[in-house]
This record gives C-alpha cells, structure tokens and sequence, in this order.
C-alpha cells in the first residue's frame, strides 16, 4: 500500500523500467523527482505523471559527471524511496570485434560509480531519519557473466554484490535496500542485447513486480521466475558446464 505523501526518487526516468515505475508511482500526494538525459522524453513523462496527480521534479543531467551528480543529489529533500534505474549496455559486437575501452570506462561510470555515488550521498540523511528505502536495479546478468556481455556482467554483479552488503550494513539503521535483478524487459536496450530472449516482459509487469517486492521488502527481486532459476544454476554450477551451457543457449558470442 503506498503512503499518503512520499519522495521518490528515480534515476533513468526515460528508460523502458525507469519509466514504468514513475507512471506506477504517480499518485496525488506523492512527489517523483525524475532524472534522465532525454529532455523530451523526460518532459513527456512528467506530464504524464502529472496529469495522474503527482507533484514532479525532472532534473537533465549525465551520470558520467559525478560531482554534479553529487552537487545535484546535495540540493534535494531526502527521499523515502530511491530507484537507482540508470544502467547502459554494451556487447562484444558483430565479427568479434570486442568491447571498446572507451564504451567500457563508460558503462562503468553509470552503471556501478553513479549508483555508488547515489547510496553514498542519500544513505545518511536516511540513516539519521531511521526511514527510507532503496532500490538498486541489477539484472539477473549479475549471477555469471555472458560471453557477449562481460561488462554489463561484471557491472551488474558489482552492485549486486553492494546492495547486498549494504542492505545488511543499513537493516540496524531501519533503512531498507533491495537488489532487482530482471529478466528481459522489452526496451530498446533489450532489442540490442545478443543472443536469445526468453520470457520477455514488458516495462509494465516489470514496475508491478518490483513495487510489490519492495512493499514486501525483498531482499532479492528477481524475476521471471524459469530464467531467474536458470541463471541461479549457471551461477552454481562448475565452470566448464556453465560454459557449455551458454554456448549451446546461444550467448558464446
């Protein structure tokens, strides 16, 4: 059940999840504080959420910029819920050309920095407050890493592992944190991963399953449940099968 009033902060507004969780969450009462890169796509969905009732606060910056991200997150109420959404992708490309450092060094800034960056900033104003929750949102490519997208692997598996450690670290402080570790979700962002896709869902079923798991406050969100339990098993299993298995799945790149 949502409460009467509450902040919420989202990172990676535009994006498919992103946005699916702002329109889920626009309610009268409830303040949605919108970040995203996509002026236009940021406007449309702030008139979206405020035509359902909510108070929105959009906010255009680039998460690569740490210290605005930083400058930016000082100026802000403290939050009841964040969701960390902002996460980039990229693959080894066609002929085998590999991962670029350039789009490496990339990917990593957004998707493991900034998330850090935004904990760091928020955690003790919660801390002190003994309320709040956060959602970092990882991906079920953080149980092993796909031969096709061993960065985004490797990014997803860092803030897993941080939100993990944080959750426990902040339980004392009755603050909240849940990893979100989706399937496909269908995206742009998805569209352009390698290799097969089963058990898409859309944007939509993704936000509804992850607002019931954080009022539940699930330490693990992850989801859907055959492709949850089958990347749990790659995780689990000696190397050299899971190697196979990926292979035969069509992920070897």
């Amino acid at each position: 059940m949502r409460p009467d009033s509450q902040t919420i902060l989202i990172t990676g507004a535009t994006g498919a999840i992103g946005g699916a969780l702002a329109r889920h969450y626009a309610a009268s009462g409830h303040h949605l504080i919108l970040q995203g890169r996509n002026s236009a796509a940021l406007a449309a969905l702030a008139h979206t959420c405020t035509e359902a009732g909510a108070h929105v606060t959009t906010h255009n910056l680039d998460l690569r910029d740490i210290a605005a991200l930083q400058a930016w997150l000082a100026s802000l109420p403290c939050p009841d819920l964040v969701l960390a959404n902002a996460g980039v992708n990229i693959s080894q490309g066609e002929n085998r050309q590999g991962e670029s450092w350039a789009e490496m060094e990339s990917l990593l800034d957004v998707n493991i920095k900034a998330n850090l960056a935004l904990v760091h900033a928020l955690a003790p104003a919660m801390r002190q407050r003994r309320s709040g929750q956060i959602a970092l949102i990882s991906s079920l490519a953080a149980y092993y890493g796909l031969p096709v997208t061993p960065s985004y692997c490797a990014s997803k598996a860092a803030l897993k592992a941080y939100g993990e450690g944080m959750r426990g670290w902040l339980q004392a402080d009755n603050v909240q944190l849940s990893v979100v570790m989706p399937g496909y979700t269908q995206s742009p962002m998805a569209d352009a991963m390698a290799g097969p896709k089963p058990f898409m869902r859309s944007p939509e079923q993704a936000a509804r399953l992850i607002a019931k798991g954080l009022a539940r406050n699930q330490g693990r969100i992850s989801f859907p449940f055959p492709l949850n339990f089958g990347t749990w098993w790659l995780a689990v299993l000696p190397a050299a099968w899971s190697q196979r298995l990926v292979v035969w799945m069509g992920y070897g790149g």
